[in-house]
């Protein structure tokens, strides 16, 4: 499990074409530092695996869902990417629960620049705008942000200086993809509803 708070500012140092996946090798000096085979690390809010593990660098496969549903595969040697490792029992919880599990991409639709923050609009996939609400969380890129605004297939976030500084939100332009997950407590919220709905419906036609 991940919080969203993004550690580092990383970059990708090799990519190797593998078919049906992709063996990615990225640099990390605060996340690998004690970093072994079998590890997690959130690479742009996606949960990869440590493959090897050498001086600052680690490589991570990629498969084929992985690349389909996310934007690593457009990541390529010099992507700067947001990692984070995974939280430690006890620690504390400083965004929200993320799972590193994306739900599906966006886009940056526009930019609005202030003295002391910026507002970025993110186009939303078919399909997620229902978990996205005011004030919500969601994650983008491996960002636990706050919702500002949610609209049918869009929504804002306002983004302070040091999130600017110190992850890829701060070099994203209109048109670039990003990662997406949603609130996992919406997604379990809605599943346990249609459930009470079809057994309240299978019940009342027994009657």
């Amino acid at each position: 499990m991940f919080t969203g708070i993004v550690e580092e500012l990383g970059e990708v140092t090799a990519v190797e074409n593998l078919g049906d996946a992709s063996r990615f090798r990225l640099r990390g000096p605060v996340v690998t530092d004690g970093a072994k085979h079998g590890d997690s690390i959130a690479v742009n809010g996606v949960c990869l695996t440590v493959v090897q593990h050498e001086g600052d660098e680690f490589t991570a496969d990629v498969m084929a869902e992985t690349l389909n549903r996310s934007s690593l595969g457009a990541l390529g040697v010099g992507s700067r990417v947001n990692l984070e490792r995974p939280t430690a029992v006890g620690a504390r919880l400083g965004g929200h629960i993320v799972q590193g599990h994306v739900d599906g991409t966006g886009a940056v639709v526009e930019r609005k620049p202030s003295e002391n923050w910026e507002i970025v609009k993110i186009s939303l996939p078919d399909g997620l705008a229902r978990y996205v609400v005011e004030k919500g969380s969601i994650t983008v890129d491996g960002i636990s942000l706050t919702v500002v605004e949610a609209g049918p297939d869009y929504f804002t976030v306002s983004l302070i200086p040091t999130t600017l500084a110190l992850t890829t939100l701060g070099l994203k332009q209109p048109g670039d993809p990003v990662n997406l997950e949603v609130d996992i407590v919406a997604k379990y919220v809605e599943r346990l509803l249609a459930n009470s709905q079809g057994t309240a419906g299978t019940r009342g036609a027994a009657l």
